[in-house]
This record gives structure tokens, C-alpha cells and sequence, in this order.
């Protein structure tokens, strides 16, 4: 199993050292996420100040960037990284994508399966010389000069995976990308019954090899070095919980438990902007169904009973223990 870990993005300066930090405690990688700041940037500097550690967008924004954008950002950041450079994306709600990035909406599925197409059109023609000829009903591209095409890189292209919560885009991930990026708002249950069928089929179905495919995500861990900052981390997914699960798109999860009118309550109250009441709705038990919980001493085997057979890559904060991770990562 992997070990990841986050690494802060509002500070640059602070970047170099967390990287080191980050490779020395024996993570696999690192990555950052596009919320305040661009996910990309303190990836140069980490990669620049490191040799071992992968690094990731988890996730960019991909409808807010043009694929030709994307696929120059991530060509510069897999080369200056030797190789070691993943490019995570993600679709946003429509509210995003329209009120805050000023982005058309439309199916988010059908044109995220373009975008990634259309990066590995691109990527194609810098590496191999092929004619960049992708017409697709939202991606066109069909120029590119000698004086636009960046070096062939040695060694792979980088790989490209795609956060997914639904069964349209998980199939799309499967049939397109290097992997998925599952969101944390997912049960063992709900992983077992009907994430990881329908990934292996849509696998099986282009002939693709699960063991080449990597799965992250798809649940919480709540950890700290002591009991205190267990609890108040606890206390933390409870709210997510309900803030996720007051949203109709997220209500599969809870059907596989029966748990369809807690989502009409929390929608309900959502509505009312009853925010504070929604979470106080979500019981303990509601809590450790998404969750592996337990002190970094502890967390090991929690982790593996929680994650461990579908899941290939799970996160830790970056103060976790090196005994830890060397655990978790089986050396």
C-alpha cells in the first residue's frame, strides 16, 4: 500500500522543506489540492528539492483549464521531476464551474472523457511526432508547430487519473485513465457492493490489468498522536458526513445501508440552512462506516481492515509516524 501525505500550498517558501520532510519520513508521495491556491505550483518546488517522492494534483480542476493547458503543465512537472509526476483531475459541481471559474456546464462524464482523450492526443504528438488531429464534441485540436512542441521526455508519459464518485465518470476512469481517486464520502460496503464491481468490469471490459490500475481514496482516517486530536478529528468527518450526505448525488452510499431517510432529513434541513442540527443527526455509528479510527499506535490495523485489498493508496498527515508508514507500507 501507499502512504501519501499533503503538503502545504499557501506558503511556496514552505514547500521545499515539507517535501523534504515528507520524503525522509519515508512517504510514497505527496500531493496537493486546488482550493485556495493552484495545485500545480508547489509541485515544481517539491519537485526540485526531492528524487523519491511522487507528486500529484488530488485533484485540479480540469474544465477551468483548457487540455492543452493541462497537458503543458504536467509535461514540464513530470520532467522536472525525473519521471515521477501524476496528473489528478476533477470535474467540480456546475455551481464552480459557472458561478466561480465563469466555465459553460455541461455532462460532466461524457466531457471529462474528452478531456483526458484529448491530453493523451496531445501528449502523443510531443512524444511521438503523430499529427494532433482530436475532434471531439467539446475538445478540438488540431494545430501544433515546431515551435510549440515542447521535448520528447525519456522514459513514460505521466500518468492521468480522475476523481469519480458516480458509476458513469468511475467507468470512464476505468476505460481512459491510470487510475481513480474515489471520494472519502464511501463505506466498505458501499466499496465492496458496488465501486469495485463496476471498476473491474468496465476494466475487464477494455482489457485492461487491475494491477496496473491504482485506486485511492474511498474513505477517512481519523488519526493523531493522542486521544484528543482522535476525537476532535472525529468530530470532524461527522460534520463532512453530513454535509456530503445532504446532497442527493452522494445518497447511493447511504442506500446500501438502508439509510435513505437520514439523506431526505439532511437535505431537508440543508435547505433550511440547519447546518449546525445536520450534524448532530449523524450517530457514532453513521461516523465509523466511513472512517478507520484510532491513535497513530493503533491506526495500523484499523487501516488494513478499513482499506486494505481494494484500495492502493491512502493518506496520512504529515506528522504521522515514520513506524507508521514504514508499516502500512509493508517495508
Amino acid at each position: 500500500m501507499k502512504v501519501n501525505t499533503s503538503i502545504p500550498a499557501d506558503d511556496l517558501n514552505a514547500v521545499g522543506l515539507a517535501a523534504r520532510n515528507a520524503q525522509e519520513s519515508g512517504f510514497s508521495g505527496i500531493s496537493t489540492q486546488e482550493n485556495r491556491q493552484d495545485p500545480f505550483l508547489p509541485l515544481a518546488v517539491a519537485a526540485s528539492q526531492t528524487e523519491l517522492l511522487e507528486i500529484r494534483t488530488s485533484i485540479a480542476i480540469a474544465f477551468a483549464r483548457s487540455p492543452m493547458v493541462a497537458a503543458n503543465l504536467s509535461w514540464d512537472l513530470h520532467r522536472a521531476s525525473g519521471g515521477r509526476f501524476t496528473l489528478g483531475l476533477g470535474s467540480q459541481v456546475k455551481g464552480h464551474n459557472v458561478r466561480r471559474f465563469s466555465v459553460p456546464w455541461s455532462a460532466p462524464a461524457p466531457r471529462m472523457r474528452e478531456y483526458v482523450q484529448s491530453i493523451r492526443a496531445i501528449w502523443d504528438c510531443w512524444q511521438n511526432g503523430t499529427k494532433l488531429d482530436y475532434q471531439g464534441e467539446h475538445y478540438q485540436f488540431s494545430l501544433m508547430t515546431p515551435n510549440f512542441t515542447p521535448e520528447p521526455l525519456e522514459g513514460d508519459l505521466p500518468k492521468l487519473q480522475i476523481a469519480a464518485v458516480g458509476p458513469v465518470m468511475m467507468r470512464v476512469a476505468a476505460e481512459e485513465c491510470d487510475g481513480v481517486m474515489l471520494h472519502a464520502f464511501c463505506t466498505r460496503p458501499y466499496l465492496d457492493q458496488v465501486v469495485i464491481p463496476k471498476l473491474e468490469e468496465a476494466l475487464a471490459a477494455k482489457g485492461k490489468d487491475r494491477d496496473k490500475f491504482e485506486i485511492s481514496g474511498g474513505g477517512f482516517i481519523v488519526s493523531g498522536k493522542d486521544d484528543e486530536a482522535v476525537s476532535k478529528m472525529f468530530e470532524w468527518v461527522r460534520m463532512r458526513v453530513g454535509f456530503y450526505g445532504s446532497t442527493p448525488s452522494y445518497w447511493p452510499v447511504f442506500e446500501v445501508h438502508g439509510w435513505e431517510d437520514l439523506g431526505l432529513k439532511l437535505n431537508d434541513m440543508s435547505k433550511k440552512g440547519q447546518w449546525e442540527q445536520m450534524t448532530k443527526e449523524i450517530s457514532d455509528e453513521v461516523v465509523n462506516e466511513f472512517c478507520a479510527v484510532g491513535r497513530y499506535d493503533q491506526i495500523a490495523s484499523e487501516i488494513a481492515k478499513r482499506f486494505q485489498g481494494p484500495i492502493d493508496v491512502v493518506s496520512l498527515p504529515p506528522d504521522a509516524p515514520q513506524e507508521l508508514i514504514k508499516e502500512l507500507r509493508g517495508k
